[in-house]
């Protein structure tokens, strides 16, 4: 398994666009990719690829998350979102 740690840049956490964004990305995979709060145990982590699931984590801005996948292109799907969490997209 694959595992990546990100800090959460957008000014307004991860919601809204920023979340839309990311889960958009996530949905593109044919990987199943589990979101958490650093700290959070394992089973409790949530779909990456749904909007509820993220608007539901209530990660905000400064919080470190913890993203994870298992399977061929796992550490390059997940290079990739990191990059998307890592990017403030409110000031875009």
């Amino acid at each position: 398994m694959s595992e990546r740690t990100a800090t959460v840049a957008s000014r307004v956490g991860l919601h809204a666009r920023p979340a839309a964004i990311f889960a958009e990305a996530a949905g593109e995979s044919d990987l199943d990719i589990t979101i958490a709060r650093q700290g959070e145990p394992v089973d409790e982590a949530m779909d990456a690829a749904s909007i509820l699931s993220l608007m539901s984590l209530g990660a905000a801005h400064g919080d470190v998350v913890v993203l994870r996948a298992e399977g061929t292109g796992a550490d390059d799907a997940l290079a990739r979102l990191v990059q998307i969490l890592e990017t403030d997209h409110d000031a875009e």
